[in-house]
């Protein structure tokens, strides 16, 4: 198949990339290196022909189809993703999941293409519900620091839904939860990233608040192949892909300390506005729809993790 991918130079859509051109699909990916960068397309420009990069802003419009021709799916994954970008990029955010979505989707709709958007577990903000399934509507702050994400978010998903049923476009949404791997960025504010790089020069962890709130992390390949799945399943609602292990942050630090064999401990900071204190999903949507779970054990993917951060050095 011919397929989109917006966001292409980000961490997770270049991993999509990467398994869409290892089954023999023909991949035009687009950034605008807003969150992106270079060095994530590399491994895909070795496919040759069958991968082409195209920079753009999605919320200004995408290459026509007289520039790259009509696509069979597009995967809209676009969207600056972590805590540091809804400060710094608030519009940018804010723009990808309104606009950008709506260009994404009338792309389909012009190709006759089958839509995937990139949702996240952040539409359910700090739940109420434990663990989070996808009939929970959610506890969200609409004019809080983390809204212009988590609102985009759910706009994108209201949207998404009102094409499928009054334009007919097959559309998809996966509900992306806590994802880490090789090609984060080593500054992108989310934890995994702060807490490798703190072990590697030696520093204390900074742990916020009293380190009791919960994560659930899942290693990129596994999320790829759930998001794959779900774009080729008959499955018209929005789906949980995440790893159903949870663990505290405390936990998590002692766990990268050791793991790097780092000695400088944990230090306490506040606790960010509308953190979420926990967050693990239900995937038994995924499990009964898609026959997905997650399979790379967490030393694994933490040793791949490490090694990404030092080849960055």
């Amino acid at each position: 198949m011919r397929i989109l991918v917006t966001g292409g130079a980000g961490f997770v859509p270049s991993h999509l990339c990467e398994r869409l051109l290892n089954d023999g699909h023909e991949v035009v990916a687009v950034d605008n290196f807003v969150t992106g960068h270079e060095r994530n397309l590399q491994p895909l420009r070795a496919f040759g022909d069958r991968f082409r990069f195209v920079e753009a802003d999605v919320t200004r419009g995408l290459p026509s189809q007289a520039e790259v021709g009509r696509f069979d799916r597009v995967y809209h994954m676009a969207s600056p993703a972590s805590p540091i970008d809804y400060v710094e990029l608030p519009f940018e955010t804010l723009y990808v999941g309104s606009d950008g979505t709506r260009i994404a989707l009338e792309r389909a709709l012009a190709d006759g293409a089958r839509f995937l958007l990139a949702s996240t577990s952040e539409v359910y903000g700090d739940p109420a519900v434990h663990p989070q399934v996808e009939g929970y509507w959610g506890n969200v702050n609409p004019i809080g620091p983390r809204s212009v994400y988590d609102e985009a978010k759910r706009y994108a998903e209201a949207l998404t839904m009102a094409f499928r049923r009054y334009k007919g476009v097959q559309t998809r949404i996966v509900r992306i939860f806590n994802t880490y791997g090789p090609r984060m960025r080593a500054n992108d504010g989310r934890v995994m990233p702060a807490f490798v790089n703190q072990a590697l020069d030696g520093q204390p962890l900074t742990v916020f608040g009293d380190g009791t709130q919960t994560r659930s992390f899942c290693y990129v390949t596994d999320l790829v192949d759930g998001i794959v799945r779900l774009m080729e399943s008959d499955l018209d609602e929005p789906c949980n892909i995440g790893n159903p292990h949870e663990m505290s942050m405390t936990q998590l630090a002692q766990y990268i300390n050791r793991f790097t064999g780092s000695a400088g401990g944990i230090v306490h900071k506040p606790l960010p506005k509308d953190d979420p204190t926990r967050r693990r999903p239900d995937i038994g949507r995924a499990r009964q729809h898609l026959g997905w779970e997650p399979k790379v054990d967490f030393e694994t993917g933490v040793a791949a993790t490490v090694e990404w951060f030092k080849s960055l050095r």
